[in-house]
């Protein structure tokens, strides 16, 4: 637990300090703030191996598509929100509206090009995402959405949204399929986190073009068998018996 706690604190005081002294990549370039962004990922990549001894395996990056492409990644705790970033060339995350009006992180976020959800607007609100996604798909950029919406521990049911077909048929971009382990090492209600090896594995894309019948049943067992399998391997594996329970 003392290893959990100081990364933790850790987490916060180095994001501040790249909030803080990256204060003035918000008036530069946007691929300046871009790799800032992706160097405090690896940055905490680094504290949770040698701090935790939570490293990270990235299996199939072949398979990513070479320009802009929509990216369904399953979702099971804080981890992907940063980890994933430096996967890719030049993402732009999905993220609630409401984190933008936050000082500072609404700030950066903007700057990066992150796309605001805005779930209680409605139709209008559904257009104005959909506009976006497609402005920045178009300039050549991956799209990261959690087609589940929220984080869901390890092995429950899928319960996957209509919003990545909407951005799936909007967009007209591959579909790369993500699965992950991460919610056995890092708990979504919790700040205890555990040695081991999160898998990240990229799918074969789906292509576009497919109708809703095809796409969300292709999608949801591409991203649930793949996170099964590396759920049950990683509870083989790991000698920690806090893996052989749901997070």
């Amino acid at each position: 637990m003392a290893r959990s706690f100081l990364f933790n604190a850790l987490f916060y005081v180095t994001t501040t300090l790249f909030v803080v002294l990256g204060s003035p990549l918000l008036f530069g370039p946007r691929r300046w703030a871009m790799a800032a962004l992706a160097l405090h990922a690896r940055t905490e990549l680094w504290l949770l191996k040698h701090i935790v001894g939570l490293k990270v395996e990235v299996r199939g990056q072949e398979k990513l598509p070479g320009g802009a492409c929509l990216v369904a990644s399953k979702h099971q705790s804080a981890w992907e929100t940063f980890a994933l970033i430096p996967l890719f060339r030049d993402p732009a995350l999905l993220m609630k509206r409401e984190l933008f009006f936050i000082p500072f992180h609404g700030w950066f976020s903007k700057k990066f090009g992150m796309i605001p959800v805005d779930r209680d607007k409605g139709a209008i609100a559904l257009r104005r995402m959909l506009r976006e996604a497609k402005m920045r798909a178009d300039a050549g950029r991956e799209i990261i959405i959690f087609p589940e919406g929220t984080r869901r521990p390890p092995g429950a049911a899928p319960d996957y949204k209509t919003g990545v077909f909407l951005l799936y048929e909007a967009l007209g971009v591959p579909c790369l399929p993500v699965a992950l382990n991460s919610g056995l090492f890092w708990s979504r209600r919790s700040l205890r986190l555990h040695p081991g090896t999160i898998v990240v594995e990229f799918q074969d894309p789906i292509p576009p073009g497919l109708s809703k019948r095809e796409f969300l049943p292709r999608l949801q067992d591409a991203i649930e068998s793949a996170t099964n399998r590396l759920l049950a391997e990683a509870r083989g594996k790991e000698p920690n018996p806090a893996l052989a329970v749901n997070s």
